[in-house]
């Protein structure tokens, strides 16, 4: 059983240095904690670099021994983003889609993060994307990085699922839409339809805006649809990945009754 109990090990540095974005981006490769996901990463066939596991922790038995390490446990907990951790972290290589393709690859409608930047609500946001039907999930630039171990947790899952593609552009957005036929969905506060009487055909792309300015104005121009949800009291707005939730089983549901 190899088992790693020094800060100097190059394998554990190189694989520390995942904690931070640049990093990431530089490899290709994120951090997947937990017996679930790593099971779920498995059994999809995903590119698996290196499986951690603190010791002292039996390891699953489906979990492939010729990529196990065992680390000293204060070495897994700098690597572990979970308060209560099962003691399980993998290396995994990230599927790049095809932008060209992936709008093919993404059936059904898709939820598209305008700088969100809250990895809880990126993660929240991805997650019930899943759950409503939706296709894919498209991550503009300046939106929290949606490989981060905060926002991999958050998903639960779902990352690993869904088509995503980041780093893309308003400018790009817009004409991916218009080049496939989708309508683009934006959340705003005037000139907006309410979600839940609008006759307009809800598909396509739904936008959903920075937590504190809301959707870029360039979006809001190019919009097809614009969409608010109606609200009582002295509210003035909810919790973006709360109001990303209700959009999208909102869209769920239209999309059924068609």
């Amino acid at each position: 059983m190899k088992v790693i109990t020094s800060r100097e090990n190059n394998l554990y540095k190189q694989t520390a240095k995942l904690l931070r974005k640049k990093s990431r981006d530089e490899t290709g490769q994120y951090l997947l904690e937990g017996t679930k996901p790593l099971r779920d990463a498995l059994e999809m066939g995903l590119m698996i670099e290196k499986i951690f596991a603190r010791q002292g922790v039996i390891p699953d038995a489906g979990i492939p021994e010729e990529k196990l390490v065992f680390l000293d446990p204060k070495l897994f907990d700098h690597l572990s983003d979970t308060v209560h951790s099962q003691g399980i972290i993998a290396v995994v290589r990230r599927q790049a889609p095809d932008p060209e393709g992936f709008l093919e690859q993404a059936q059904g409608p898709v939820l598209v993060l305008d700088r969100v930047q809250d990895p809880g609500n990126a993660g929240t946001m991805i997650r019930t994307a899943e759950a409503a039907g939706f296709g894919g999930v498209i991550a503009l630039s300046g939106s929290a990085d949606l490989f981060s171990p905060k926002v991999v947790r958050s998903a639960a899952g779902s990352l690993l699922r869904l088509p995503v593609l980041t780093d893309v552009t308003a400018r790009q957005l817009t004409a991916m839409a218009r080049g496939s036929g989708r309508k683009l969905m934006v959340t705003a506060l005037e000139d907006a339809e309410d979600c839940f009487r609008t006759d307009q055909p809800l598909d396509g792309m739904l936008v959903i805006g920075n937590e504190g300015s809301g959707v870029c104005e360039e979006l809001i121009a190019a919009a097809d649809v614009r969409l608010t949800i109606p609200m009582e009291g002295k509210i003035e707005s909810l919790n973006a990945a709360v109001a990303a939730g209700i959009l999208m089983y909102q869209i769920n549901h239209r999309n059924r009754g068609r």
